[in-house]
C-alpha cells in the first residue's frame, strides 16, 4: 500500500475523471493508494479540507496557512491555528515555511507566521509539514530555534544533501514528489538515493507537478505509483519494500491519521 503524504484534493482537475472526486480517488485506491493526506493552505480552504477529511475514511488533514497566501497584516493568529488543530481529522500543521523565489521582499512577514506555526505545533504536539524554497538558512535557524520535540517533514523537497542532512539530523523526514523523475533533476535523484530508508515519504503535491509519463498534465494522487516506482528503481529495492517502507514511515510520522492496513 501507498500513501499519497501531500496532495490537495480541494485543488484537483477532475476532468480526467468526469468531474468527480469519488472517481479520482477510487483511480488512485485501484492503484494502490490507500490513504491521502489532505493540505490546508490558507484561512479561506480549512474549512474544505476538514469536510473532505470527514467525507473519506482513508482521508486526512492538515490545517496552515502557505508563505504565499499570507498577506500584509494578516498572518495567522496562534489562536485560530490551535483552534482549527483541535480535530479528529487533523493530524498535521502546514504547509507552512517559507518561499523566497516569488516573495523575497515579505521574508520579515514569511518567517512570523512561520514562527507561529511552529509554536502551535509545539503546543499541539503535531507534526509540522514545512515549505522552504530559497531560504535555506532561515528555515534551518527557525527550525533549530523551535526545537520541536516531535517530528515534521520538508515536503516536496527540491534542496541539495547539505540542507537534507541538516533537517535529518533535527529529526526531520523527507517527502520527494513527482519533480524527482524530471530530467533535469539529477542533483535531487543524488539526495533521493542518499535518504535514509525510515525518513522518506511519497507524495504527489497534486494538483501541481506531475511526475513523468505525465508531466504537463494536471496530477492526481494516482500518480503517486508513479513516484514511489522511480524511487524504487533508483534506490535499488523492490516497489513492494519502498511502498510498505513509506507508508510505515507515514504512520510514525503522523500518528493520529486513520491509515487501514
Amino acid at each position: 500500500m501507498l500513501v499519497d503524504s501531500h496532495c490537495h484534493l480541494d485543488r484537483l482537475d477532475l476532468s480526467a475523471h468526469g468531474g468527480s472526486l469519488d472517481a479520482a480517488l477510487a483511480a488512485a485506491r485501484a492503484r494502490g493508494v490507500g490513504h491521502f493526506l489532505c493540505i490546508g493552505v490558507s484561512a479561506d480552504n480549512a474549512a474544505a479540507v476538514k469536510s473532505l477529511a470527514e467525507r473519506y475514511a482513508d482521508v486526512d488533514c492538515s490545517v496552515g496557512v502557505h508563505p504565499l497566501d499570507i498577506e500584509p497584516g494578516s498572518a495567522p493568529a496562534l489562536d485560530w491555528l490551535l483552534g482549527e488543530l483541535d480535530h479528529p481529522r487533523v493530524v498535521a500543521i502546514g504547509e507552512t515555511g517559507l518561499d523566497y523565489h516569488y516573495q523575497p521582499e515579505a521574508a520579515a512577514l514569511q518567517q512570523q507566521a512561520f514562527r507561529l506555526h511552529l509554536e502551535a505545533a509545539r503546543i499541539s504536539g503535531k507534526p509540522v509539514i514545512v515549505h522552504t524554497r530559497e531560504a535555506r538558512a532561515d528555515t534551518l535557524r527557525l527550525l533549530r530555534e523551535a526545537a520541536l520535540p516531535q517530528a515534521g517533514v520538508l515536503h516536496c523537497f527540491t534542496e541539495d544533501w547539505e540542507m537534507a542532512k541538516a533537517a535529518l539530523d533535527l529529526g526531520f523526514y523527507i517527502s520527494l514528489s513527482g519533480i524527482v523523475t524530471f530530467r533535469n533533476a539529477a542533483a535531487l535523484r543524488e539526495v533521493a538515493r542518499q535518504v535514509p530508508a525510515d525518513r522518506l515519504l511519497v507524495e504527489t503535491d497534486s494538483p501541481y507537478l506531475a511526475p513523468v509519463p505525465h508531466r504537463g498534465k494536471a496530477n492526481l494522487p494516482e500518480y503517486v505509483r508513479e513516484v514511489a516506482e522511480f524511487l524504487a528503481e533508483l534506490r535499488g529495492v523492490a516497489y513492494e519494500s519502498l511502498a510498505e517502507q513509506t507508508t510505515d514511515n507515514f504512520r510514525r510520522l503522523f500518528p493520529l491519521a486513520h491509515v487501514r492496513g
